[in-house]
């Protein structure tokens, strides 16, 4: 009887040539066992689980292709850790397990089933590749089917920290994803904590993402991408109570159709904490999603930024707060679809205290809808110039300390900060500290080229003025907006309208009615552009 057909259904790793001493090579022993209890599983149908104990497993030089029906278990995160390195390949990723379309003619008829993956830890530190490379990823398998993916902490990789795509029936829970996308500068494809690409099951793609956490990777913390523009954006995807903080993006929809977004935590991401953008592989932004019940706030620059979608897309009972730029942001980006997005939905949401704009729309809205929205407290970024250096002034890693300073509490949030040749972006203010994002995710300095001495003379520049509640700067037809107060009720008070609509933009048809317009510094509403038709009734201003 060959060595595969005798295989039991659970197998120790030890017992078969693993070491997990952090200094052996694993890499072949446990490629070996791979491909011995695939071979098992293929022959009678009974898949098979590998127990790997408390121990540090290198894998070298190499990655593993992963077989159907196999099994992946450890003794827990930091207590079974796979440590992945290059140094005899440096031109070779090494992923701990890969199956993909490219590589190994992964398919619908050609796909891993049944397998689990949990309780272990992905160390890529050790990966460098002499040029970018987006295969570089700790995990990185493609269709899977009944797959489950639990208790993991992958970190420090070249590129994707778990990377799967077209995974079915499948379930990504506990995945815990810091630091990844390395050698990623933040516009390549992957880089992000947990990166999912969708489309090759076909209309339906039935996965839940829940409980993972992403901190501080390249691109997305975590993102669904559609992986060919001519296959249609499927549904059936989930992501509910994750967390993302200090990623580029927090969650990104580059292509899916009605993502659900839930209970879920935004917090910190450079460009903005929830994103639908042409971004993707396939150049396809996301549709007919709906967030609701999440927390996005403190972004860099923007809370939602949205675009390239011919919608519809609803965002309902969230908290859009202190963002460095806008709560709401509606845009195109070049090359993706510019139509006017069709029913797009803000309603109940708690937009407040954001740097500029509650909501911007700087893209054609059809048809949208604003409804019962409590927006507040917006142009936080009210502060003027200033500048200073010299005694009492002072620098670390992620702030800057000018004694001498009276600054507007939080005035000067979202502005640029220049010393000398380095720009940096302040994220809140005190009278007398600045406090900066990071030059990059993860990076844990806001300084490109080292922390400037003390002294070193500083500049901010002013603000810009109005800073409404809503800005429209682009056409907006049929708009529906109801029941929203729209409001200023700081000392002192920095949001100059509640309703502007700029030379640049117009209000076409639709229905405004029921609004709160009072409390705001200038007037309830500012129209360089009047409105054209429609109905505007019983608004309080």
């Amino acid at each position: 009887m060959s060595r595969s057909l005798s295989m039991p259904l659970t197998v120790d790793a030890r017992e078969h040539g693993l070491v997990g001493d952090g200094t052996t090579n694993d890499q072949p022993a446990f490629a070996e066992l791979v491909d011995a209890l695939g071979a098992a599983c293929a022959a009678d149908g009974r898949p098979r689980t590998i127990q790997v104990p408390v121990g540090c497993y290198v894998m070298r030089d190499r990655a593993t292709v992963w077989r159907s029906g196999v099994s992946l278990i450890g003794a827990g995160r930091g207590a079974t850790r796979f440590m992945l390195c290059n140094p005899g390949s440096p031109t070779t990723p090494v992923p701990l397990a890969w199956f993909t379309a490219a590589q190994h003619g992964a398919g619908r008829d050609n796909h891993l089933a049944d397998i689990t993956f949990a309780h272990f830890e992905v160390d890529g530190s050790g990966v460098w590749t002499q040029e970018y490379d987006a295969l570089a990823k700790g995990i990185g398998l493609q269709y899977v089917l009944r797959g489950r993916f639990s208790d993991l902490f992958v970190h420090d990789t070249a590129a994707t920290g778990f990377g799967c795509d077209f995974l079915q029936d499948t379930l990504v829970e506990g995945v815990l994803a810091e630091r990844c996308g390395r050698q990623d500068p933040g516009e390549k494809m992957g880089g992000a904590g947990i990166g999912i690409g969708v489309g090759g099951w076909g209309m339906v793609e039935r996965l839940t993402i829940t409980a993972c956490t992403a901190v501080g990777n390249g691109t997305n913390g975590i993102f669904v991408e559609l992986q060919q523009e001519h296959w249609p954006p499927p549904r059936g995807i989930r992501i509910t109570a994750c967390h993302a903080e200090d990623n580029r993006f927090g969650i990104s929809d580059w292509g899916a159709d009605g993502l659900l977004v839930t209970s879920s935590t935004m917090l910190a991401n450079h460009e903005a904490g929830f994103d639908v953008s042409s971004q993707g592989t396939s150049g396809v932004g996301g549709r007919g999603g709906i967030v609701t019940g999440c927390v996005i706030d403190g972004n860099v620059r923007d809370g939602l930024g949205i675009g390239n979608t011919p919608g519809p897309y609803a965002f309902r009972g969230n908290r859009i707060s202190n963002n460095g730029r806008y709560g709401y942001w509606e845009h195109n980006l070049a090359g993706g679809d510019q139509e006017s997005a069709a029913d797009i939905v803000l309603e109940s949401n708690d937009i407040r205290d954001n740097a500029l704009d509650g909501v911007r729309i700087d893209a054609g809205l059809r048809d949208p809808a604003i409804l019962g929205n409590r927006i507040r407290n917006k142009g936080r970024r009210a502060a003027p110039a200033a500048s200073g250096g010299g005694d009492g002034v002072r620098f670390s890693r992620l702030s800057m300390i000018d004694e001498n300073a009276d600054w507007p509490p939080d005035g000067h949030r979202g502005k640029q900060l220049t010393v000398g040749t380095q720009h940096t972006v302040v994220t809140f203010n005190t009278e007398t500290e600045l406090r900066l994002a990071p030059v990059r995710p993860g990076a844990g300095t806001a300084w490109i080229d080292g922390t400037p001495a003390p002294g070193s003379p500083y500049r901010l520049p002013g603000s810009p003025a109005p800073r409404a509640g809503i800005t429209t700067a682009a056409t907006a037809c049929g708009p529906h907006m109801h029941s929203n107060r729209i409001w200023d009720d700081q000392r002192p008070r920095t949001q100059t309208h509640a309703l502007w609509i700029t030379h640049a933009g117009s209000w076409k048809s639709g229905r405004v009615a029921g609004n709160d317009f009072r409390g705001n510094v200038s007037a309830a509403t500012r129209f360089d552009t009047a409105p054209v038709n429609g109905r505007w009734h019983d608004n309080e201003s």
